[in-house]
């Protein structure tokens, strides 16, 4: 019984992750598509010959426990009952996700930025971008970004914030077909989709977590975990495909517009 209580509080003090390393390549790789000749050259230049967009979209998730002094920049706690993001409320000392991002991009602007910090700082905006258009990365309703909710899916326990970063995009296409599927969807809407600032595009994924990661899941039904049914899920992969896209569109027009 130790042993098993040990195993629990281990797992429940693990950090909460933004999608799945396969979401975080699709961010990257449907970027990627729409970047300009000149930026397309300058992120080559700055990653250096072995290492690309894609390789690099989970790093900073695999350094994270080592550097604990990054981890708020991977999300803002904009509390589901408000509709947008105060930053005094939200981002306090600007330590999120949306300060860290207005940070990295004059860092990466900067061609006096030394080479080394000039890299770092745009794996991290690679992976921050992707990680804020995850519903549960822009919300905050007192469970820890979902891992307090615990839910049954096809059967298997898992938790909320486990369920969106992975549990529902692994059960979608292969990431190949996904790829084609979603760049196709970001070039369609990137018009649309580039506009606003950082803040913006936390408070389109805000909504998000308010009206479906939050407004359809099924209630409690006292300590039980709440079963994840057929129709949440219908409902909630159309959203994932769409912030994924979303995310490599914007990604991509921040690094047009930063890379000129």
């Amino acid at each position: 019984m130790g042993r098993i209580k040990g195993i629990a509080i281990f797992l429940a003090c693990l950090p909460s992750f933004a999608w799945g390393p396969e979401g975080h390549r699709l961010v990257a790789r449907i970027a990627f598509a729409q970047l300009t000749p000149v930026a397309r050259a300058k992120v080559e230049e700055i990653l250096g010959p072995d290492q690309t967009m894609v390789t690099i979209s989970s790093w900073a998730d695999e350094v994270r426990r080592g550097r604990p002094d990054t981890a708020n920049w991977h999300f803002i706690d904009i509390p589901i009952a408000q509709k947008r993001l105060k930053m005094a409320r939200d981002c306090v000392k600007d330590n999120c996700v949306v300060a860290e991002l207005r940070v990295l991009q004059t860092k990466l602007q900067d061609p006096a930025t030394p080479a080394p910090e000039r890299k770092e700082a745009l794996m991290f905006l690679i992976h921050f971008v992707g990680d804020m258009h995850q519903p549960l990365h822009s919300s905050d309703n007192q469970d820890r970004g979902g891992n307090s909710v615990r839910v049954v899916f096809h059967d298997r326990p898992t938790n909320l914030h486990s369920l969106w970063d992975s549990g529902l995009l692994n059960r979608m296409p292969p990431e190949d077909e996904l790829y084609k599927e979603l760049s196709a969807d970001a070039l369609q809407h990137a018009k649309k989709w580039r506009k606003g600032s950082f803040a913006d595009w936390a408070n389109d994924s805000h909504d998000s977590a308010r009206k479906m990661v939050y407004g359809m899941l099924p209630k409690a039904e006292g300590d039980a975990p709440r079963p994840i049914s057929a129709e949440y899920e219908a409902n909630a992969d159309p959203l994932i495909k769409v912030q994924l896209a979303k995310a490599g569109d914007r990604l991509a027009a921040v690094l047009n517009r930063t890379l000129r």
